[in-house]
């Protein structure tokens, strides 16, 4: 039997994955009444999305899925609600460096809890509220990364993996959020479909993967933020999604995960 354990139910015969999809970087939208703060050219915000995220996880059938109304440049609701830092809860910088927001236009104070409140917190109640529903094997924390790593990346300049698979082993100093073993059966699965994989490289999981991770370890069920390479499903410079090679891909990670569903099980 895998390490998720003290599931009865056969996975092999169910239609949804036993899993929990967060899609936290999804959407490149702005509440229109905020849009005369930011700097931004339209397409500098649109920088911010996670492509592909929605086409590829959020239209695979699993247990639950939470995937953000709202731009990561709103709030970031893969940072701790503590985070001040310039690339924190709410970030005053993109991640290509350039500043979000006009001259004396930064929200601070009582805005800046004010959009915790509206945008933040809902988004990780509903979360919690998901994985407490029976027969969640998991948690995968969905993310889509550039082919080349962009000047900020910790891996600036390289060409990345099909798929990074992250279990915060290395800031964990230990399983992480994800047992080795478990992790490894999850990487074999998007191998046999044909994929490159990385493990933590160049990201090995971030704030959602963290906090929910921990608890979901002591229950023997695990926590992964999962990164999918856009160079599988985009063209061109614009960054469009190509329909035909986005139905593509995701018709390899859902075996994947389907296969590695039934590894947890075995």
């Amino acid at each position: 039997m895998g390490t998720c354990r003290n599931h009865p139910i056969s996975w092999e015969t169910m239609d949804p994955l036993p899993f929990i999809f967060s899609i936290p970087h999804g959407s490149g939208r702005l509440p229109p009444e905020s849009r005369g703060l930011y700097a931004l050219t339209d397409q500098e915000i649109a920088d911010s999305v996670d492509t592909g995220t929605l086409e590829i996880f959020g239209e695979l059938r699993v247990l639950g899925k939470v995937q953000a109304e709202w731009s990561r440049l709103v709030v970031d609701l893969n940072r701790s609600p503590r985070d001040r830092s310039p690339k924190g809860v709410v970030a005053l910088v993109d991640y290509q460096g350039r500043r979000i927001y006009l001259p004396e236009k930064e929200p601070a104070g009582a805005l800046l809890r004010e959009r915790l409140r509206t945008y933040y917190l809902p988004y990780h109640r509903r979360l919690n509220a998901l994985l407490a529903a029976p027969g969640v094997l998991g948690l995968f924390d969905c993310h889509s990364l550039n082919g080349v790593g962009p000047i900020e990346a910790p891996d600036a300049g390289r060409r990345r993996r099909d798929i990074n698979l992250g279990n915060r082993a290395l800031s964990e100093r230990g399983a992480g959020t994800c047992p080795a073993r478990t992790l490894a059966a999850l990487a074999r699965s998007f191998e046999e479909q044909g994929f490159s994989v990385s493990l933590n490289d160049p990201y090995e999981g971030g704030f959602i993967t963290a906090r929910y991770g921990r608890l979901l370890r002591r229950a023997g069920r695990f926590a992964v933020q999962i990164e999918i390479n856009q160079d599988l499903y985009v063209s061109g410079r614009g960054g469009l999604t190509d329909e035909e090679r986005v139905i593509r891909t995701r018709k390899r990670v859902e075996p994947a995960l389907r296969r590695f569903s039934q590894w947890c099980v075995r």
